[in-house]
């Protein structure tokens, strides 16, 4: 029986071997027409002269069709030797990854060689971390990828990019059967055909980016969108066969690899699929409040597992996932597994926040113990301060200039009875223009003009129109403090490319070269971050997150209630050592129908005060 299967392994691998030969073949004959096409007019010149030498094409007629056909010759090789250029010259595009030297980690070096040696393919010439879940081999041959990565692209073996989430989840087992079929990729990547094949593809994708490089000259800028046209031209027409080719080099790994802990792999790609949900609760849910405050957390893979194990506790359908716990993890095979844990936090803040790319004053680390006290409390006393400057706002444009500030402070009662009013309060434009510059008021009111005219038309009225207005003024603030932040990236972009110009100094053999392949707080393929977590939210949406801080606030302040860290959903509010549950659904009341006796009910339970001023940030 093993026979047979070890005959289907070996047909099958050699099916998607050929079959990405064949790809990358046709592939070549598009770079192969493609300079038939640039050298054909000088053809027709060598073809004109010869004619004239022997005496076949003399004539006036035939000596002006040579002059003609020469400059057009001219003027087409050097075209196209532009073309060539750029293409070869161009960066490819490279993901942002945390380089491992060999001597950071030695026992997964290893682990990759012998995995290489069982499936008889080439070892990858170095490895990276990335703070995804996935795992691929990277081409780094590039002079530039050379340049920039230190400990990638030495020699023509393309790199092993590993999710970092694996190696914390996982265990030294499941990481090798996951890692089996992605090293097994080497073999076909090797092949002269498919490496010379997925340089002109690359080549053709860097050139089309060139135009968008910054500090072109306008001439310099015109010529290089003309080699973009040509590179997208030729881009389109062995798209489909690049796909193609992929297809077959993973069919051919994949192929490859069964003859390597296979049983294993159907348990692991089990982990995989759950590491992915827990990493990505992790970000969204747990990470992005810290970096909106201008904190990071240092150990987000180490956070995965107590997600995961907080995921196998809660969910039945998890049970026994923790169990694994007590097995070697893959993150033993590093040498310092903490400093790379740091410097993969660093980089998925940069990819999916945007952050600034080293540590400073508004970018500071936060360990997983200072959680709740330096990002949960701080985020919530913060919003609650937004939320008192906008109704501020808001009383100062209803009583008119020269009014005396509200004596009633920062207090929940206010927020409350401001929700429950029945009458509305001044008009969006107006809340808005209470924290807004006279400038930004008069580019804003072309905008609030034609929010209510599109208002006229509603028949349907809003069932808390003070929670409208409340959530136009809040979301014009956010706005605006979101454009200064952009502003802030944007600068330090500027200093990134400066600085990047400049001469760097030699640091010697760096374990984690995390923060040293990129420029600046810009990525390879444009201003971060690269991927964006969460979509634009409703004005509804940011209010009721604004109201529910303020109730957390009273509820720390006059309750004895504590902040606290759910490693599944978050900032938490802890009463009596107990997350307080039910507090989402009289919010919503709330702020959606203007009724506020569920919250006042639950304030009454818990003890909360709402008339006692709260403090702020």
């Amino acid at each position: 029986m093993s026979g047979v299967s070890g005959t289907g392994s070996a047909v099958g691998e050699e099916w998607g071997a050929r079959a990405a030969r064949s790809r990358a073949l046709a592939v070549l004959r598009v770079r192969g027409r493609a300079l038939g096409l640039a050298v054909l007019p000088a053809a027709v010149a060598v073809v004109l002269y010869a004619g004239e030498v022997t005496g076949h094409f003399s004539g006036t007629g035939w000596g002006t069709a040579r002059w003609v056909v020469t400059v057009l010759a001219v003027v087409v090789l050097l075209a196209a030797t532009a073309v060539a250029l750029v293409v070869a010259r161009a960066r490819p595009a490279a993901t942002p990854t945390v380089e491992l030297a060999e001597t950071a980690a030695p026992d997964l070096y290893r682990l990759v060689r012998d995995l290489a040696d069982r499936l008889g393919v080439p070892a990858p010439a170095a490895i990276a971390l990335t703070p995804d879940c996935d795992s691929w081999l990277e081409d780094r041959t590039h002079r530039a990828h050379r340049t920039h990565h230190a400990g990638g692209g030495t020699g023509g073996a393309p790199v092993l990019v590993i999710g970092s989430p694996f190696l914390w989840w996982m265990r030294v087992g499941e990481l090798r059967a996951v890692l089996a079929p992605v090293v097994a990729g080497t073999g076909p990547a090797a092949h002269p055909d498919i490496a010379a094949a997925r340089r002109f593809v690359r080549g053709l994708d860097a050139a089309i980016a060139v135009p968008r490089t910054p500090g072109l000259d306008p001439v310099r800028r015109l010529g290089a969108r003309g080699v973009g046209q040509v590179a997208r031209v030729l881009l389109r027409a062995c798209r489909g066969h690049a796909a193609e080719m992929e297809r077959g080099v993973a069919a051919a790994g994949s192929e490859r690899a069964q003859e390597v802990d296979y049983g294993v792999r159907i348990v692991a790609q089990e982990q995989v699929g759950l590491a992915y949900a827990g990493w990505d609760r992790l970000l969204t849910r747990v990470a992005l409040p810290a970096w909106r405050m201008g904190r990071w957390p240092v150990k987000l893979d180490a956070g995965v597992v107590s997600a995961l194990t907080e995921l196998s506790r809660r969910d039945r359908l998890a049970d026994g996932f923790s169990s694994r716990l007590g097995e070697r993890p893959a993150c033993d095979l590093l040498e310092e597994p903490g400093a790379v844990d740091e410097a993969a936090s660093l980089l998925a803040a940069r990819l999916f926040h945007g952050g600034p790319a080293e540590p400073g004053p508004d970018w500071s680390p936060v360990e997983w113990s200072q959680y709740p006290e330096e990002v949960v409390d701080r985020k919530w006393r913060t919003d609650a301060a937004r939320l008192h400057q906008v109704l501020d706002g808001i009383d100062a444009a209803a009583a008119g200039p020269g009014a005396p500030p509200p004596t009633d402070g920062p207090t929940l009662t206010r927020v409350i009875d401001r929700l429950t009013m029945t009458a509305p309060g001044p008009a969006v434009g107006a809340t808005a223009e209470a924290t807004e510059t006279p400038i930004e008021a008069a580019a804003d009111q072309d905008d609030h003009a034609d929010l209510a005219d599109s208002a006229d038309f509603d028949d349907d009225s809003p069932p808390n129109p003070a929670a409208d207005a409340l959530a136009g003024a809040l979301s014009a603030l956010l706005a605006r403090e979101e454009a200064a932040r952009e502003a802030r990236v944007a600068a330090e972009s500027a200093r990134g490319r400066t600085a990047a110009a400049a001469p760097v100094p030699d640091r010697g053999a760096t374990a984690y070269e995390g923060v040293g392949a990129y420029e600046g707080v810009s990525g390879p393929d444009g201003p971060l971050p690269l991927f964006p977590l969460q979509p634009p939210r409703s004005g509804r949406d940011l209010l009721a997150d604004h109201v529910t801080a303020m109730v957390c606030c009273a509820a720390v302040d006059t309750a004895e209630a504590v902040p606290g860290l759910d490693w599944l959903d978050g900032p938490a509010l802890l009463l009596g050592g107990e997350r307080a549950t039910d507090l989402g659904p009289r919010v919503l009341s709330l702020v959606e129908d203007g009724d506020p006796e569920p919250l006042r009910d639950w304030l009454a339970r818990t003890g909360v005060r709402p008339e006692k001023p709260v403090r702020l940030v």
